[in-house]
């Protein structure tokens, strides 16, 4: 199976870029080499200036990619759930049973990133961190709404709706299933903030993940103790 899937390339609205930075190997390196700035300095202080330095290249070939720092953001946060929905399809596919699959599914949501050998110039823990820490950033902006009309975040709006779908193959008559979804993929990313951070304020740590929070917490919701 692994090999089938060497060569998949996880799609981004191309509105968040002027040139495909898949495309090229200098694209590769700029969004490889600004996660790893970004998780190392931090979203405020980031520029495409100290990018530039990073990576040996002009300032300018990075705006030939991209608009603006905040796109690039934007990019690399679309890049992270194109890449969670390429799990989710591979860790459920087969799946026939619904809560096996809904379980499956808040898994593949909630359990911590390791980095994955397909995509070679994107280290996945680092952008985990950075979807952790600074995700946030990306749409809470005066131009949420209209960046929302443009596409900028139906990859994780899509996520959400199958995480959805999932819960109503379960439980047809939970009325709360998309608030559930988006409750369960915001709250995993909350929760592994507190466990760094605020640790007194979470039962999760070094022995309790935040995917056995979340699949109780779903087991108990929707009365799935008796189904295994």
């Amino acid at each position: 199976m692994d090999e089938l899937f060497k060569n998949v390339k996880i799609s981004v609205n191309p509105e968040l870029y002027l040139k495909d930075p898949e495309s090229s190997a200098l694209g590769q390196r700029i969004v490889g080499n600004g996660i790893l700035l970004i998780d190392r300095i931090g979203f405020e202080k980031f520029t495409f200036k100290k990018l530039g330095l990073e990576i040996g290249s002009n300032e300018s070939s990075i705006y030939r990619y991209f608009e603006n720092k905040h796109n690039f953001l934007v990019y690399i946060t679309n890049w992270f759930w194109g890449w969670k929905e390429f799990q989710l399809t591979m860790a459920t596919y087969g799946i026939t049973n619904a809560h096996e699959k809904l379980l499956k599914g808040v898994e593949v949501m909630t359990h911590p990133v390791v980095e994955d050998f397909r995509f070679l110039h994107i280290n996945e823990v680092a952008l985990y961190k950075i979807i952790i820490n600074e995700s946030s950033k990306s749409y809470l902006t005066k131009e949420v709404d209209s960046q929302n009309k443009e596409g900028y975040f139906s990859v994780y709006k899509r996520l959400v709706k199958r995480i959805s779908e999932m819960i109503n193959e379960v439980s047809p008559e939970y009325r709360f299933s998309l608030s559930m979804a988006s409750m369960i993929m915001n709250g995993a990313l909350h929760q592994h903030f507190l466990k760094d951070h605020f640790a007194s304020i979470t039962n999760c740590n070094q022995n309790i993940t935040a995917s056995e929070y979340f699949k109780d917490l779903v087991i108990k919701t929707l009365k799935m103790e008796d189904h295994g």
